[in-house]
């Protein structure tokens, strides 16, 4: 018979481990000193500040902003006079600022998908024009590209009174672009009501409908029912105001300028086209490695469908491709909106020029700094909250 082995009760390996050796400690450790280091930067940084502040008479409260602004804004969605206080001066530079970065967002993600499909191109004098629009934009910096478009370019056409005159009628001059423009009547109330109700119970519709023919199968005609009343409330609203809730506004000369209409300065023209370019260029290649990250063994199945190019990029190749372009194009849009603060080179007054016309003014550098940094935040912040929300929607979901 053989003699038993003796048992030992287990040992844990981590138990025999001291505790300045131990992971999980030394984790822990790290996480605290580092919060005690950055609380203690962040503290001494506000110290001195206020200690500086006090030595040379300065406030830091934000009471400022309800004094008179005493200065103009070239440009402004809404109405504006120098009397009114630096936080109107503020939102007018906040409203400048989201408009032109809107606008750039459409039409830089436009011209840059163009751009980039074009560069996929099978023809030789496409694929070599996107190629080279992509590579000038993309190697020369925003700010060049800026003064060249104001200097070079809107500031070297024609005067007033020998203005370049387009169809619709659009005028183009030295001191910007005039064209005609819809406005809302006095009786154009209804009717903006009505397309807005008729907007809303749209989507409801098509969300409700395009998740029952999911769920249930079949078609429920969820594109035609939500456009039916869309349409229906428009015209609700059209009825209700009279039939003429909209008049265009044509602009006129009279003396040594066009009145009425819409007016964009050269300033803002200027920002508008080099942000786009600018920016589209960044797009086109994050479109061109998109397409090209679906695997071609898609694109020939499409093919084999009897499907022909256009079909297959909008229902086979670009449907896949937006999960790899998403990520990327959130972040120029983001690019995009901060770059629209250089505008304030070529003189457009947009956040960050009124600002520094503010920091001019009342002499409170450290707030209005503080402001002008909390609002691109927020515009930042949000707009990769709606991206990433609509980037969720398109990625595979892995089961």
């Amino acid at each position: 018979m053989t003699a038993e082995q003796p048992t030992y009760p287990p040992v844990s390996l981590r138990s025999q481990i001291p505790f300045w050796r131990d992971e999980r400690v030394l984790r822990i450790l790290a996480q605290v000193v580092s919060a005690i280091l950055i609380t203690g930067f962040v503290v001494w940084m506000v110290r001195n500040v206020i200690i500086t502040a006090q030595q040379r008479g300065l406030s830091l409260g934000f009471r400022f902003l309800t004094q008179s602004a005493g200065f103009p804004i070239g440009e402004s969605l809404i109405p504006y006079d120098p009397s009114m206080s630096f936080a109107y001066a503020f939102f007018v530079g906040v409203l400048n600022t989201l408009y032109v970065s809107s606008l750039g967002i459409i039409f830089a993600t436009i011209l840059g998908v163009f751009a980039g499909i074009a560069r996929l191109s099978s023809n030789w004098l496409v694929s070599k024009l996107a190629q080279v629009y992509i590579e000038v934009h993309r190697n020369i910096p925003l700010l060049v590209l800026l003064y060249l478009w104001h200097s070079a370019v809107f500031l070297q056409l024609p005067r007033v009174q020998e203005s370049i005159v387009w169809p619709g009628p659009v005028y183009l001059n030295q001191r910007g672009l005039y064209m005609t423009w819809p406005r809302l009547t006095e009786t154009g109330q209804p009717f903006v009501i009505g397309f807005a109700a008729g907007l809303i119970l749209a989507a409801v519709a098509w969300v409700l409908l395009s998740r029952l023919q999911t769920a249930r199968g079949g078609n429920t005609h969820y594109v035609l029912i939500s456009l039916v009343v869309l349409a229906v409330c428009t015209a609700a609203g059209w009825i209700i105001s009279g039939g003429n809730p909209i008049a265009l506004d044509v602009p006129e000369l009279r003396g040594f300028n066009f009145r009425g209409g819409m007016h964009l300065s050269p300033e803002f023209a200027a920002l508008l086209v080099g942000l786009v370019t600018y920016t589209s260029a960044f797009i086109a290649d994050v479109v061109r490695a998109g397409i090209q990250a679906v695997p071609r063994g898609q694109v020939e199945a499409a093919r084999a469908l009897g499907l022909n190019y256009r079909q297959a990029l909008s229902l086979v190749i670009m449907p896949q491709a937006l999960r790899v372009i998403i990520p990327p194009l959130i972040s120029q849009y983001l690019n995009l909106t901060k770059n629209s603060s250089l505008a304030a080179f070529i003189g457009f007054t947009e956040l960050f020029f009124i600002g520094k016309t503010t920091i001019n003014q009342a002499g409170r550098a450290l707030q209005v700094i503080l402001l002008v940094m909390a609002v691109y935040l927020v515009i930042s912040l949000f707009t990769s909250l709606i991206m990433n929300l609509y980037n969720r929607r398109v990625q595979f979901v892995e089961r």
